[in-house]
């Protein structure tokens, strides 16, 4: 089974035991840090995942590392590391977050221009693709791209609205070469 697939499984299983539990929102905030702390610990992962590592001092590791958080995230951290699947957290982590996110209609956007976005066009953007993608809001991430020349490029999910001048030159560009 691919590990996208194991990932997704368990993020579903978390979010269903989060909302039973009306967890959520404390599951969300420690998600966002147990994120931040793999991303920036190369060394965490490789000891988790070190063959010569028994299950028994890497269950206590995350016991002692981890205490801070609820139980039912440190029990699946324990599950990971047993089963040699560790690598797969940040992934389980974008699933949750998704889910979460799908469940209060909020949907993510990646917006990249030649400038950082002032606050207001941000909120004009958001407002218009969330009334486009009917989702109650739109949480932009603004990205500064000198190679776009002027205008932006809007991803959502595996849509891109591309309103960007070296978008519309390459489209021109195309319907030359295929006019010929």
């Amino acid at each position: 089974m691919s590990e996208a697939v194991v990932a997704k499984r368990y993020a579903d299983a978390l979010f269903q035991l989060g909302n039973e539990q009306g967890k959520i929102e404390q599951l969300v905030e420690e998600f966002h840090v147990l994120k931040e702390v793999f991303e920036s610990n190369s060394k965490l992962l490789t000891f988790l995942k070190h063959p010569r590592v028994n299950n028994a001092e890497k269950k206590q590791f995350i016991d002692k590392v981890f205490h801070d958080f609820s139980s039912d995230v440190v029990h699946t951290l324990k599950i990971l590391a047993e089963r040699h699947r560790i690598e797969i957290v940040p992934d389980i982590i974008g699933h949750f977050i998704h889910s979460v996110n799908d469940a209060k209609g909020i949907a993510e956007a990646t917006v990249y221009s030649v400038r950082e976005l002032t606050d207001a066009e941000k909120q004009e953007l958001e407002n218009t693709f969330a009334k486009r993608f009917n989702k109650q809001k739109i949480k932009l991430d603004n990205i500064v791209d000198p190679t776009i020349v002027g205008g932006i490029k809007l991803r959502i999910g595996n849509t891109i609205y591309d309103g960007t001048i070296s978008g519309k030159l390459k489209r021109i560009e195309r319907s030359i070469v295929t006019a010929n």
